[in-house]
């Protein structure tokens, strides 16, 4: 074999095991590829199977057992239950004698001197002790007679005349019937376990639909009161908002709650759209303290505050990623913890609000160019969440200058806890007329909770202008109308 020919083989082996080389560089590639992609996914489900209400928008609720207290040590002493070292206490004061309704008095049959035989002569300064206790809770039943009286002189018998204004319309009265709202609509009790609470304290039978029937005059008699709570949150100089979900027949609905520090609004619609939610809020007045939505685009943005709860939930959430996302996430959470560290100064007196506006001046700008930073870094969600959060900055420090805002909506979501919670127990109401019992009987009992009232008392108050078709009861003494 000749040179040339050797060296053509030659060519042609090295040409071939290029091509081999190149095809396994191809597989190569490909599987790299592969595998940055199902390192992303695997990332992305890891991120997704540690989110809980700390780092996301989760609810506590949807935390499995034990989740709040893993890592952490309960109080200043470790995990020791109860009432610490050094803590004072409380104890129940001795009320005055004039709302005592029996006295046992003790008194010593013979001196421990003398032995003598000792008079019972009353102590001034005798030792006290009270029981309080439930005696004799029994139900009060009135009934009304109309008599048929016979003339003697003519012999007719005449009845006493079907007066509507001075017979009872319903079989139960108002006071029962406050109660029993109070149990379904405020304690949250099913139907069922009120019918067997009434019997088995007062001795009272009632059916389900009975309770539903108390239910429903209790929603008309309220319906003036939740109308006279919504003006005061609409027309309020500062309101806290906030939404979820409900039931209704196992369909979906909005559940949403305006919040102030004088009154609490519920409302309940087919969905949580910006035009059916619209009229809950009025005319736009005040500061809305919510979270970021684009539902809330009817509302000036230089009238709004952002929860920055929400954030600081979110950028723990960044900053448990790896790589730049992390690093990017635990800047903005140092960023947010010092945020609230003024702003809890100012809260507890340590800083006035000057003082406050100082320190957070270079904050805001190093927080805001941290967000600048976490938009053009492309990461999937951190560059998205960033560039939102910077299109909102109009609302995000509006409680460094106005007095009365708080620069979270915790207020809201307390409001709203009771709700949710009513919610899992009952899977929320089955009809229109329910869903308007629920969001009446709450507003006026957080409300009236809220201007110091007896709720028990006003809820009778009501039913009884209702049944006698007299004026209601007002809820917000000086309130907006």
């Amino acid at each position: 074999m000749d040179a040339e020919t050797r060296i053509a083989d030659l060519e042609a082996d090295v040409a071939a095991k290029d091509a081999k080389l190149a095809e396994q560089d191809a597989k190569l590639a490909a599987q790299a590829t592969k595998i940055a992609e199902l390192a992303a996914q695997v990332a992305k489900l890891t991120e997704l199977l540690g989110r809980n209400s700390k780092n996301s928008h989760l609810p506590p609720s949807s935390d499995g057992p034990g989740s709040g207290a893993k890592g952490k040590v309960r109080g200043k002493f470790g995990g020791r239950r109860g009432g610490q070292k050094g803590h004072r206490g409380n104890h129940r004061s001795l009320l005055p004698p004039e709302l005592v309704d029996a006295f046992i008095d003790l008194f010593p049959p013979v001196c421990l001197g003398c032995g003598h035989v000792l008079s019972r002569t009353p102590d001034a300064t005798a030792c006290r002790y009270q029981q309080l206790d439930l005696r004799d809770h029994r139900h009060h039943l009135t009934e009304w007679r109309r008599h048929e009286v016979q003339c003697q002189r003519c012999g007719a018998a005449t009845r006493a005349e079907y007066d509507r204004t001075q017979l009872p319309s319903f079989a139960f009265g108002p006071c029962l019937t406050s109660v029993v709202v109070l149990l379904t609509g405020a304690y949250h009790l099913s139907r069922r376990k009120t019918k067997k609470l009434l019997h088995e304290l007062f001795g009272i039978s009632v059916s389900t639909g009975a309770i539903s029937a108390m239910e429903k005059r209790a929603s008309l008699a309220l319906a003036e009161a939740h109308e006279e709570a919504q003006r005061e949150v609409q027309y309020a100089g500062v309101k806290h908002t906030d939404a979820t979900t409900w039931l209704r027949s196992g369909k979906t609905a909005s559940l949403w709650v305006l919040a102030t520090t004088a009154a609490t609004v519920y409302k309940i619609f087919d969905n949580g759209c910006r035009d059916t939610i619209r009229p809950l809020f009025g005319p736009a007045h005040g500061i809305l303290i919510s979270y970021r939505a684009a539902v809330f685009s009817f509302w000036a943005m230089t009238l709004r505050q952002v929860c920055h709860a929400h954030l600081l939930r979110k950028f723990v959430g960044f900053s448990e990623r790896d790589g730049p996302d992390g690093a990017i996430g635990r800047e903005l959470l140092e960023c947010m913890t010092l945020i609230f560290e003024y702003w809890h100064g100012y809260k507890d007196g340590q800083l006035i609000r000057e003082e406050l506006q100082f320190f957070m001046q270079p904050l805001q700008r190093d927080f805001e160019q941290l967000l600048q930073r976490g938009k053009k870094c492309g990461s999937d969600g951190i560059a998205g969440a960033c560039a939102d959060i910077l299109e909102h900055r109009e609302a995000l420090w509006t409680f460094v200058t106005q007095e009365g805002v708080e620069p979270t909506n915790n207020h809201a979501e307390r409001e709203l806890r009771d709700f949710v919670l009513w919610r899992k127990r009952s899977f929320g109401t089955r009809s229109e007329r329910g869903d308007r019992f629920a969001e009446r009987i709450m507003t006026v009992v957080r409300t009236a909770r809220k201007q110091g009232l007896d709720v028990l008392d006003f809820l009778v108050r009501s039913i009884k202008a209702s049944l006698d078709a007299t004026a209601a009861p007002i809820l917000l003494v000086g309130a907006l109308a």
